[in-house]
């Protein structure tokens, strides 16, 4: 996953008219690492879209702008709009994290 360092670039990615799905973490989060021990086979099934991380510590208004209050979250974006948003209270296993994108509709 490619990280996202500036609000500019995150305000480019989004506005792409494919899905785009970031994931907001911390570093201090014992709940990101677990994430990160199986998000790489679900970004492999879920291709259709681009996958991007980005640290809440490092762009807090981003994360307060999207309503992002836990994480890890997962958020997914399309043509500039938040279409779908994972909290954190439900990305806690593989399960939950395709159930969420099996329900997305774009």
């Amino acid at each position: 996953m490619e990280a996202i360092k500036s609000t500019d670039v995150f305000e480019q990615l989004i506005s792409k008219p494919e899905p785009v799905l970031i994931k907001f973490f911390a570093d201090w989060c014992p709940d990101c690492r677990r994430m990160d021990m199986f998000i790489d086979d679900i970004i492999n099934e879920y291709s259709q879209y681009t996958w991007y991380e980005l640290n809440k510590d490092e762009l807090p208004e981003l994360a307060e702008k999207y309503d992002v209050m836990g994480i890890p979250s997962l958020l997914i974006f399309q043509n500039g709009e938040k279409k779908a948003h994972l909290h954190s209270a439900h990305a806690k296993t593989p399960d939950q994290v395709i159930e969420f994108l099996d329900g997305v509709k774009l």
